[in-house]
């Protein structure tokens, strides 16, 4: 037999949830009431008094624990959570392509202006932010867009290199939203290490701060350590002057936002908090009717995150006490606004409350049906709720199943 090796897999399927539970930071009370049990029951499965979980809870682990490759968990043939949990939009080998591939322009070609290069920029932001196909819109416009901030970013100088530059970091960012919750995590990290150079080349401390709210979600996502996360999104914003006017407060607001949600990831309530009320003092400078063109910042969206915050701190009583005290309504963004009621189901779930987290999720389909058919906690939970016993919402989950094409 082959000598056991420290980059071997541990033998048992508990064994290998410890390993990546340790790795991720998480206590066995945080990831217990992050996939709806107890500290208990995770101790019972890592020392092997219970068996591997049923599939729509597996990749509930899986994915709170950053795991891609569920063999890493169960030791058997390789066989992909995102086979099971990530929903691949029809767009991604196109979309693929454009990241992937290079164009190069004629010498002589002029390339297109900043402020149309801007302009498209904009609609695109605005698509993204509207209701219903806002990822299949938003992927007819990546290619060309991508190709076109590429090439004026390539060839102008001085100012107006620095401009298109900041277009192009924009562009990787939408590009960075379309990938988020698909099967293609390098791809998601080539954007945002893409717009983060952007951001740089430019030398524009706005367009910094954005590529690092965006790269928090990519290290969060990728299980990087907590501080990493925290000490990119505090360099950024000493980049900017929060007294300077709304642009500058706005994106201060939003990194210590990313501050907050990282330390919560990792269960440190008080830093969490700490860092989530300074956003909150941000968001009330700015205004109650103050929200950031395509970043969307402002009060709604702070105190829309305090439900992702207090779930992801399994904090479930606080989580649901402030989605029940938020009005979504006004909130400029129907991919927005279905994120949230999907993150309010989250909470409610941690409570066993399983009719409230169908009507939610209804909800959220009908604001942004994309939205919810790509969302890693949405697509497991209706599946459960679908082959479950309670015969009340049963009939709402199989629809929505069939909705999302989740398997029931």
């Amino acid at each position: 037999m082959p000598a056991h090796t420290d980059n071997a897999l541990p033998s048992t399927f508990g064994q290998r949830v410890r390993r990546a539970r340790e790795r991720a930071g998480l206590t066995r009370p945080v990831l217990g009431g992050l996939v709806g049990r107890s500290s208990e029951w995770v101790k019972a499965l890592e020392v092997g008094r219970l068996h591997v979980p049923r599939l729509p809870l597996l990749l509930r682990l899986a994915d709170v624990l950053g795991v891609e490759d569920l063999a890493e968990l169960t030791g058997e043939e390789r066989l992909t959570s995102a086979s099971y949990g990530k929903a691949a939009h029809e767009a991604l080998p196109a979309v693929k392509s454009a990241l992937t591939s290079y164009q190069f322009n004629g010498a002589d070609e002029e390339p297109e202006s900043v402020d149309e290069l801007r302009a498209r920029v904009r609609e695109a932001w605005q698509m993204w932010h509207g209701r219903g196909g806002h990822r299949t819109r938003v992927a007819v416009l990546l290619p060309d867009l991508l190709a076109d901030c590429q090439y004026a970013a390539r060839v102008l100088e001085g100012s107006e290199r620095r401009r298109a530059l900041v277009a192009l970091a924009q562009a990787y960012h939408l590009a960075q939203l379309y990938l988020s919750f698909q099967p293609a995590p390098e791809l998601v990290m080539l954007t945002g290490d893409r717009s983060m150079s952007a951001a740089q080349d430019a030398d524009s401390p706005h367009t910094i701060a954005g590529a690092a709210w965006y790269m928090n979600h990519v290290f969060r996502d990728a299980g990087e350590r907590h501080e990493a996360r925290v000490d990119l999104a505090m360099k950024a914003a000493d980049l900017l002057d929060r007294n300077r006017g709304p642009e500058d407060l706005a994106r201060w607001g939003l990194l210590h936002l990313a501050a907050a949600l990282s330390y919560a990831k990792v269960g440190r309530r008080g830093d969490a908090e700490r860092y989530w009320n300074r956003a909150n003092e941000a968001a009330k400078r700015l205004g109650h009717g103050y929200a950031h063109p395509w970043l969307i910042f402002g009060r709604d969206m702070v105190d829309a995150y305090a439900i992702t915050m207090y779930t992801d701190l399994v904090q479930s009583g606080v989580a649901v006490d402030a989605a029940t005290q938020i009005d979504l309504a006004p909130m400029k963004s129907a991919t927005r606004r279905s994120f949230h009621l999907i993150e309010s189901a989250r909470a409610y779930k941690l409570q066993g409350e399983d009719i409230a987290v169908v009507h939610l999720l209804k909800k959220a389909h009908a604001e942004s049906p994309e939205t919810i058919r790509f969302n890693l906690f949405a697509r497991p939970a209706v599946a459960e709720l679908a082959t479950g016993n309670n015969a009340v919402i049963r009939d709402d989950a199989r629809q929505l199943a069939r909705d999302l094409g989740v398997p029931a």
